[in-house]
């Protein structure tokens, strides 16, 4: 199962909600505003030392790093396309 972590603020993370819905068989939707203990569950990830170098750029611009997949094989990434996703088109 891929895991998802966004916000429904994000137009990134709403564009995907359609992508995913009907499909909890394959994503996982992890909502980081909806409780304080699931952005500290993101923010772990994001800051930890194995994935400073994915965020970085992100982070640099001023941004949070949503959304961010976590695949079936446990890599990160914050491309759409390597979930089977298409990203936003604005």
């Amino acid at each position: 199962m891929i895991k998802i972590y966004g916000m429904i603020t994000c137009p990134d993370c709403s564009y995907l909600m359609d992508q995913i819905a009907g499909l909890k068989d394959k994503y996982e939707y992890v909502e980081i505003g909806e409780h304080v203990l699931k952005m500290k569950e993101f923010l772990r990830l994001r800051d930890s030392d194995e994935n400073v170098e994915i965020f970085k750029d992100v982070k640099e611009a001023g941004g949070v790093g949503i959304p961010c997949f976590v695949l079936e094989n446990g890599r990160i990434s914050l491309n759409p396309s390597d979930a089977g996703l298409e990203a936003n088109p604005r």
